[in-house]
């Protein structure tokens, strides 16, 4: 019986982060011995918001090593740069033709770009969505590990593979959001105010390569307050987000301790936040350490990204020849 597929990646751009390690790396971990996995490093995502070019070679490098660090095998999945599948550029110009710019522009996380860059809303930002289905779809994607903000993405991938079938016949399975927990993991930031963010208040982000001393300082500059004033009194949201960082590192005793120092309203935000960021570094050091080992051996890494590319461009090799097959682009 064959396995069925999982297909993610992760923009490279910015530093790796606990929300990106929670959201969907731990899962690209968990799947690749049940599953046929297909992981990469989204560089033409990247390109909508200009990086310098000397800096895209190294990005990509460290989000391949920080990958592996985490616990990926590239012997049982295809791990490869998202350019080097010239496939996923052509079923991206396919599906357009079944996008909208109606929808498109209705979608959440094009609204913040442009909220954040103005000067800067090109139609790769846009279009997002239907190149992350065609990343999806190239290798008939049935699971994506994702976090909770790609879920509408996922959906819209869902959407644009039933419009294709529709119009030209059934080639693409609809995929799902998919998670080992019950529910989508959200990351939430450190001073309280949504998710971590490569891009937003750095200073709330805990990123994979941070050192021991920056995720000391960071933690300690985590939101609190002076304390519950009555038993079992409710916790604001904000004091929910630093139990919920607690019970992503921490042990269950230690979780428990502060639970009932809370509830007793015998809490010290101090201790917890030193015991929280002294958790933080031993979950975080062993991954920033080997992602920085493999990330000075330049060699490991191309033949990491070359075997990968191999493997991923028979998958998608046969899925265009499918679709245009559909389409009616066989002419010969």
């Amino acid at each position: 019986m064959s396995k069925e597929i999982v297909v993610s990646g992760i923009r490279s751009t910015g530093y790796l982060h606990l929300g990106n390690y929670f959201g969907a790396m731990r899962n690209y971990v968990k799947m690749q011995d049940d599953y046929n996995c297909y992981f990469f490093v989204a560089d033409y995502h990247s390109l909508t918001t200009h990086p310098d070019p000397k800096d895209l070679r190294a990005n990509v490098y460290r989000v391949v090593a920080e990958n592996v660090a985490c616990g990926l095998d590239p012997d049982k999945v295809a791990l490869y740069a998202q350019s080097d599948i010239p496939e996923i550029p052509e079923l991206y110009l396919m599906l357009n033709m079944l996008a909208y710019k109606g929808e498109l522009e209705k979608v959440p996380t094009f609204k913040d770009k442009v909220r954040l860059n103005p000067d800067n809303v090109n139609a790769g930002l846009l279009t997002y969505p239907v190149l992350m289905t065609a990343d999806i779809l190239i290798h008939k994607g049935k699971h994506v590990p994702v976090g909770k903000d790609q879920e509408q993405h996922v959906e819209m991938a869902r959407n644009f593979a039933q419009r294709f079938n529709h119009r030209y016949g059934e080639v693409f399975p609809e995929p799902y959001p998919f998670n080992f927990g019950s529910t989508l993991v959200k990351v939430p930031s450190l001073d309280g105010n949504g998710k971590m963010s490569k891009s937003e208040n750095l200073n709330a982000t805990l990123f994979l390569a941070d050192d021991d001393d920056t995720i000391r300082k960071k933690v300690m500059k985590t939101k609190t307050d002076s304390g519950p004033t009555e038993s079992n009194s409710e916790m604001p949201e904000y004091i929910q987000n630093v139990f919920q960082l607690l019970r992503l590192v921490s042990t269950e005793a230690t979780l428990q301790s502060f639970t009932n120092n809370y509830n007793d309203c015998t809490i010290r935000y101090g201790d917890l936040k030193k015991q929280l960021a002294e958790d933080m570094i031993a979950f975080i050091a062993p991954i920033r350490e080997k992602a920085k080992a493999m990330q000075a051996d330049e060699s490991l890494i191309q033949k990491i990204l070359k075997e990968g590319a191999a493997k991923a461009r028979v998958s998608a090799a046969a899925t265009i020849a499918e679709a245009r097959k559909a389409i009616g682009i066989n002419y010969y």
